[in-house]
């Protein structure tokens, strides 16, 4: 485990980051001015990124739940994590199932500055931080333990992170080497922008925030996506837009990419 806190120096607020741009799009008040620049930009171009961002929230919240809940699982391992907002993944869990055990990773400074914040967990349950970069997977599994047993079912959460992974083979290789670490009965939930689902909109505000924010990003095709989840079951309704996943009546689509799959 590296401290979780590191020099103010380190933190950019001369360039957008997506951690930070991201809390702007959530309402946060965690960014600098460059943020929601670049934020507000992106926005102009595709007007409905601020319902992705809300959307992938809303959907971690209805997984965490389902997880906990109807499946019983009572360890996560939640990758890019992002600025804390409100119901973080161990705050859903363990309003479910106290005892629940969360590991958090991240290695961008401003949200490892927030680490304090984000560690206030249920006295029953446990609360870590890992400072790693999700393309170093072995690094993570080295340092989850013994937060998290991994004799026992773990759900692995990567919500809008393999975007951030330009190369798809590089992409496909982390989740392997994460999931083959897990038992049987863990489970994989992925997020994934994409210019499906009434995305194309979104490829010019990509080509602008690559070219003025970090990291870069890509999105990926539905037949992309589920290379991800080979060697998985698929929990119904599959492959979907998040905003659709278990949701209820009066949902509507986004053009972000949402599923849940099984370790057999």
């Amino acid at each position: 485990m590296t401290d979780p806190h590191r020099s103010p120096a380190q933190v950019r607020s001369d360039i957008a980051h997506n951690a930070r741009v991201w809390n702007h799009w959530l309402g946060g008040k965690d960014n600098y001015p460059i943020d929601r620049a670049v934020g507000d930009h992106v926005t102009s171009m595709y007007p409905s990124i601020g319902e992705v961002a809300r959307a992938d929230r809303a959907f971690l919240g209805r997984v965490v739940r389902y997880l906990t809940g109807d499946v019983g699982i009572g360890q996560f391992l939640d990758i890019g994590t992002g600025l804390p907002t409100a119901d973080n993944t161990h705050e859903v869990a363990q309003r479910t199932a106290p005892a629940t055990r969360v590991v958090y990773v991240d290695n961008d400074p401003t949200v490892l500055a927030h680490a304090r914040a984000l560690l206030a967990g249920s006295p029953e349950g446990a609360t870590e931080y890992i400072d790693a970069d999700a393309r170093h997977p072995e690094q993570i599994l080295r340092g989850v333990e013994p937060t998290l047993d991994l004799k026992k079912p773990v759900a692995v959460m990567m919500l809008g992170i393999l975007n951030f992974v330009l190369d798809t083979d590089e992409a496909r290789k982390i989740v392997g080497t994460l999931m083959d670490a897990m038992p049987s009965g863990s489970y994989l939930v992925l997020t994934h922008p994409t210019l499906e689902l009434g995305g194309e909109g979104n490829e010019a505000a990509m080509r602008f925030w690559n070219e003025n924010a970090t990291p870069p990003i890509t999105a990926r095709s539905r037949a992309e996506f589920a290379t991800f989840l080979e060697g998985l079951e698929l929990v119904e309704p599959g492959i979907v837009s998040c905003a659709l996943w278990r949701a209820g009546p009066g949902a509507t689509q986004v053009a972000q990419f949402g599923a849940v799959a099984r370790k057999r």
